[in-house]
C-alpha cells in the first residue's frame, strides 16, 4: 500500500490528510486499485475503487434467494447505483458515494440501520410502522424468507456482483427528455 502522509485537506485545509492507493486482485473482476483519503483533523474521508483495465458500463442483476447469498462479494464504485426494488431502495451516487468492496449482507445492514434511524426519529406513526414493516422484511431477505433483487448499475464499468447467478447486462445510456 502507497501513502502520503500529511497533505492539505480539501474541507478543513490542514496538513492532516493521508491519501493511499492500495492494489487488489479480485476474482471475476480483475486488477483493481482501492484509493482512499481520510483527514485526521476534521473527520474527512473518501475512497473509491477502480479497475486497472477500462471497463464498459454495465449493469448486475442478482436475486437475493438464500441466506447464503448473504456471502456474494460486491465491488462498488462511488459512481454506481445500487437498487433493490423490493424495498423501494435507490442509493444513487453523489458527492458523499464512497468505492468499497464489501458483501450482500454488509450492504443489506446499511440500508437497515437507515431505515432504523428513519424510524428512531419519526413522529409520524403510520411511518414509524411502515419503517417497521421494511426492516423485518430485510431481515426475512437476510434470513432467505423472502426473496428481492440486487441490482448494481455503473457508467464507469468498475462494479461487480461476484457469482455466477449474477446476470451482467450492457448499461443502456440514459435518453435526454426533449422540452
Amino acid at each position: 500500500m502507497e501513502k502520503l502522509e500529511n497533505q492539505p485537506c480539501p474541507v478543513c485545509r490542514e496538513k492532516k490528510l493521508t491519501l493511499a492507493e492500495d492494489e487488489m486482485e479480485i476474482p471475476f473482476f480483475g486488477k483493481t486499485f482501492v484509493f482512499s483519503m481520510e483527514c485526521s483533523g476534521c473527520g474527512f474521508r473518501k475512497a473509491d475503487i477502480e479497475a486497472a483495465e477500462p471497463k464498459e458500463p454495465s449493469k448486475y442483476t442478482f436475486e437475493i434467494s438464500s441466506a447464503k447469498d448473504m456471502n456474494i462479494r460486491i465491488v462498488k464504485s462511488s459512481s454506481a447505483t445500487i437498487k433493490i426494488p423490493e424495498l423501494k431502495t435507490k442509493i444513487e451516487p453523489g458527492a458523499d458515494a464512497e468505492g468499497y468492496v464489501a458483501n450482500i449482507e454488509k450492504i443489506l445492514n446499511n440500508i437497515y440501520e437507515q431505515v432504523k434511524d428513519i424510524k428512531e426519529n419519526e413522529e409520524d406513526s403510520k411511518k414509524r410502522k411502515k419503517a417497521w414493516k421494511l426492516m423485518d422484511k430485510i431481515l426475512d431477505i437476510k434470513e432467505g424468507k423472502e426473496k428481492a433483487t440486487l441490482i448494481i448499475e455503473d457508467p464507469t464499468g468498475n462494479s461487480a456482483i461476484i457469482s455466477d447467478k449474477a446476470e451482467k447486462t450492457p448499461l443502456k445510456a440514459k435518453k435526454k427528455s426533449s422540452k
